[in-house]
């Protein structure tokens, strides 16, 4: 299975129903193919190896998406938000190659050596002349490359295959399962994430139409749900808490909505209470992934959620932060150490193996040869394999040799009434080696040292905060990850 099969089963099973947009403007699935053979041809007679993108949700992504696979080249999304130092020496890495660029945006990709750049309306006027099926398809292994973020050094290209793209989407979602039943999905994650990607595949697999949302406000979140009775969406937790400000403040209703997934961070419990109050009727998905893993690897599914909304029992409520359970098509495990899983309710690194694990990056494999990747997620899990991810293992916290979770500390912070949002961090300690900090947004003034004895009363003392730092906001990306680390620089020298 590769994505030219996938588009092709889609335009062969569904051909006339709308893929993508709606109105005179709208895409049948048989259209889509049509263009993507056609960009194809036209990417086909250009020098390069690579097929870079750089642009929001709009039709040029998932016709250039596939009209790349067809021509059997890498497609490569590239963060259009980077500095433009950034960004350029991305796109110097993806030479040879044609980069398909937002009008407005060109210049931002001109001058760079082995890079050809094709603007977005020249890419979809070639993608209207009339193209012939291919006589023979040539597939290349490499179906997409990601860069991540880079936050702790140089962007690194994180390789996904054909066969983990595939074993994903076919483990996922049932062929045609949401075909003729007037299901539409907005997307309004950046095409740059691992989200974006598989939200176009398995919406076309599954047979949803596509609502492409170019520029994520609440405002025009709402809107567009509304306007184009969305019935599937994804958004982080960040988006979620603004959605429902939104709804809330204008006392609008999205009665076409029926499942809403989530995930790209930690979300918080009162976000997430909110949202169960607030839409009643709409099924909550937490979808945990990464990058490397092809996108979700564990979901807390809509019956988990009114389950542990439900309950007294606290061990059963608090699973309501858990990320859920693992999908059966995979194995995950929490380690304690090289290769020796953690008892229930201690905390490790969360390994995972199966067949849409990649694990790769350019010219470097950081999956083992028994398949296992480690993620580099500290987490656990509890009786009933529910995984509790805590953060990456590089923002623990190490006090006097002991490690501390700064999510751990996050959660009893922000039971506080006076807490609207909080990051904790490790700063350096001559006698400790690094004490704990807490940047705290507050919805009232109050002293520090209130909310350090907060957190004494509920944790043990080592785990008190001893310095806090009061923020106007925190720094998050796009895609709802909190910037610990650039916090932690940043409040370093205070």
């Amino acid at each position: 299975m590769h994505l030219p099969l996938i588009l092709d089963m889609a335009a062969d099973g569904l051909g006339d129903e709308i893929a993508l947009g709606s109105g005179e403007t709208a895409i049948t699935y048989a259209g889509l193919r049509e263009r993507a053979r056609a960009g194809a041809a036209f990417l086909g007679g250009t020098p390069a190896d690579n097929t870079a993108f750089l642009g929001g949700n709009a039709p040029a992504f998932p016709i250039g998406l596939f009209a790349s696979a067809i021509a059997g080249r890498p497609f490569v999304p590239v963060n259009y938000r980077l500095p433009d130092a950034d960004l350029r020496k991305i796109l110097a890495r993806t030479a040879p190659a044609v980069v398909i660029v937002d009008d407005e945006i060109v210049e931002r990709a001109a001058g760079i050596e082995g890079v050809t750049v094709v603007p977005v309306s020249a890419f979809l006027a070639a993608c209207e002349v009339p193209t012939p099926a291919p006589d023979e398809e040539t597939i290349n292994d490499i179906a997409i490359l990601l860069f991540t973020s880079g936050t702790t050094g140089e962007p690194k290209a994180a390789v996904l295959r054909q066969s983990n793209l595939a074993s994903y989407v076919i483990s996922t979602v049932e062929f045609m399962g949401a075909a003729f039943d007037g299901q539409a999905t907005l997307m309004s994650v950046p095409p740059y994430h691992i989200a974006g990607v598989s939200a176009v595949l398995t919406a076309l697999y599954g047979g949803r139409r596509m609502v492409q949302l170019a520029q994520f406000t609440p405002e025009s979140w709402v809107e567009t749900a509304r306007a184009e009775a969305v019935t599937h969406a994804m958004v982080v937790p960040t988006m979620l808490g603004r959605i429902l400000a939104v709804i809330e403040r204008d006392g609008v209703t999205l009665p076409a909505l029926r499942h809403l997934s989530y995930g790209g961070g930690r979300m918080p419990a009162s976000v997430i209470e909110k949202a169960l109050e607030l839409l009643p009727g709409v099924d909550f998905v937490n979808a945990y992934g990464l990058t490397e893993t092809s996108s979700t690897i564990a979901v807390l599914t809509p019956d988990d959620h009114r389950v542990c909304r439900a309950s007294e029992d606290p061990l059963i409520r608090r699973r309501l932060g858990s990320v859920g359970r693992p999908l059966p098509s995979l194995e995950l495990q929490v380690m304690a150490g090289e290769g020796v899983p953690a008892p229930a309710g201690e905390l490790g690194e969360i390994w995972v193996r199966g067949e849409q694990v990649s694990g790769e990056y350019i010219g470097k494999k950081a999956i083992r040869d028994d398949g296992w990747f480690p993620t580099n997620d500290h987490g656990w899990l509890d009786a009933d394999g529910y995984l509790f991810v805590e953060g990456r293992l590089d923002d623990v916290i190490v006090r006097g040799g002991e490690n501390i979770s700064p999510g751990e500390i996050e959660d009893v912070l922000r039971l506080h009434p006076a807490v609207v949002d909080v990051a904790v961090f490790g700063l350096p300690d001559d006698e400790w080696g690094e004490k704990v900090a807490a940047a705290v947004v507050a919805a009232e003034a109050i002293e520090g040292r209130l909310l350090t004895q907060w957190v004494r009363e509920r944790l043990r003392s080592t785990k008190a905060p001893e310095v806090v730092f009061f923020r106007v906001e925190l720094p998050y990306n796009e895609t709802g990850k909190l910037l610990r680390r650039a916090l932690k620089a940043e409040l370093s020298g205070s």
